[in-house]
């Protein structure tokens, strides 16, 4: 028995997806994905502060187990909402001081996909941290998505409609790859922010439907080392995409923190 590893680098965050494979011709066999439908919990979790030199900060779903190291209550609660810091408002002071490992397997069979893994963690928040929110709307500094000069440089999905949408890839030296499909630019918004964006981004293409396609781009942080590496995410969003990242200020959606507690350790 063998494993591939799936790695992508999201904002300085690792995930990480790895999958079992077995055979004479090593021919990857993928762990059986658990129901579409399925809206799983943690069966059982474990929940300790990280070490404070520990650098291996990631999200990680190796087949059934899923793993998170090295993370900060914000940082927890931004990937499981798929938001930017500057949306979380009245935050405590320890969101950001202690870091958290978190270790545990869904209660349901089969490996979930990462829409279900936020929404175990989105549980999980709730009933081992005591986190209660509210919505609300505030005026924030933030990058708006717009379709560059010249138009969109994007192929229609020819996936099914209804199927979910996926983003994997890896880092070769200093460049990152993504291949997006059934990708829709609300979903990307969302994923730029996730990235190495500084704010949040706000989809304003007025494109809709799904879309396939690529993007390599160097972190802003690797490309002074390295000068010919592949453009920064900006300068590779609208040389490859035909799109557009802006600066300004709109309103944009906001959680606002109504009760939290530190989680009893286990």
């Amino acid at each position: 028995m063998i494993a591939t590893r799936r790695r992508t680098l999201f904002a300085g965050v690792l995930l990480t997806c790895t999958f079992a494979a077995c055979g004479q011709d090593n021919a990857v066999q993928p762990v059986k994905p658990m129901a579409r439908d399925a809206d799983p919990s943690f069966e059982v979790a474990t929940i300790r502060p990280a070490e404070p030199d520990d650098t291996n900060q990631g999200f990680r779903l190796e087949g059934h187990r899923i793993s998170i190291e090295a993370n900060s209550m914000t940082s927890l609660i931004c990937y499981a909402y798929s938001i930017h810091k500057a949306q979380i408002i009245n935050a405590p002071a320890w969101f950001d001081e202690q870091r958290w490992n978190i270790d545990g397997v869904p209660d349901v069979e089969g490996k979930p996909n990462w829409h279900q893994y936020r929404r175990m963690l989105q549980k999980l928040l709730a009933t081992r941290f005591g986190l209660q929110m509210h919505q609300d709307k505030r005026e924030l500094s933030v990058y708006a998505l717009t379709v560059a000069k010249g138009g969109p440089k994007l192929e229609k999905s020819k996936s099914d409609p209804d199927a979910l949408s996926d983003a994997s890839g890896h880092g070769s030296g200093p460049a990152q790859y993504m291949r997006f499909t059934n990708e829709t630019m609300s979903d990307f918004a969302q994923l730029l922010q996730m990235m190495g964006g500084d704010k949040p981004v706000l989809d304003q293409t007025n494109l809709s439907g799904r879309f396939d396609f690529t993007l390599v781009w160097t972190p802003d942080a690797m490309r002074a080392a390295e000068p010919n590496a592949p453009p920064g995410l900006f300068t590779a969003v609208q040389e490859q995409l035909g799109l557009k990242l802006q600066a300004t200020r709109a309103p944009t959606d906001v959680f606002v923190v109504d009760a939290a507690t530190r989680p009893t350790q286990n």
